[in-house]
């Protein structure tokens, strides 16, 4: 039987088809999740928070979904285990909602980036994508605020406790120490700026997005 996923979607989402695709093609049964739903964490074998511009970017990337009834199961759903993957604008929520450390600023160069990107994975995950400490991947960017950002102390502690998951090996925004992804302590609750989505096809550009979702069952 397929493993249940939930694509949470809010007023603004516009990469949420992308991500519901992209799971059907790795074997899984995604649902819906609406930004006023409440839901029982266990039901699902993993949760996705795609990216998108969520409330046009207001305020802040990521701010008012981070406040939205939704969240509350989601914030169960990390306490609980169930493994969280938020892309782009996802990350930027889940950094908001303080599942994740640090914070998601405008690029370092103040444009839009939209290219391919090299990662070199920093820290295994057992819930997300497979592979040895130093292998890469290919996968696309799309953001206006992606430099991730975490003082020295904050930096320290993430590195020293394993929670940086991919680096850039070029960076594109500006990110401190070339940080493309990160978890929380647990390592079931992950964000990464590029998109895994967007690179399951070889007429996409290529199909390493596709380790991201095959680990999930």
């Amino acid at each position: 039987m397929s493993a249940r996923v939930g694509v949470v979607r809010f007023l603004g989402t516009n990469c949420d088809r992308d991500l519901w695709q992209a799971a059907e093609g790795a074997g899984l049964k995604p649902e819906w999740l609406w930004y006023e739903d409440n839901f029982e964490p266990m039901d699902y074998a993993a949760l996705l928070i795609p990216g998108g511009f969520s409330y046009g970017d207001y305020l802040r990337c990521g701010a008012l979904a981070a406040r939205t009834p939704v969240m509350k199961s989601v914030r169960k759903a990390a306490q609980q285990g169930v493994p969280i993957l938020g892309i782009c604008n996802g990350f930027q929520v889940l950094c908001e909602a303080e599942l994740l450390p640090g914070a998601l600023l405008p690029n370092q160069s103040g444009r839009f980036v939209d290219a391919w990107v090299e990662l070199k994975l920093e820290n295994s995950k057992d819930s997300w994508a497979s592979g040895r400490p130093g292998s890469s991947v290919y996968l696309p960017v799309a953001h206006g605020d992606g430099r991730y950002h975490i003082n020295e102390e904050g930096l320290k502690a993430i590195e020293d406790r394993g929670q940086i998951w991919w680096r850039y090996s070029k960076n594109p925004n500006g990110s401190v120490a070339d940080i493309a992804g990160v978890s929380d302590p647990s390592g079931k609750v992950v964000g990464l700026m590029p998109h895994p989505e967007r690179a399951v096809a070889e007429w996409m550009g290529g199909q390493d997005g596709l380790q991201f979702f095959k680990e999930i069952s």
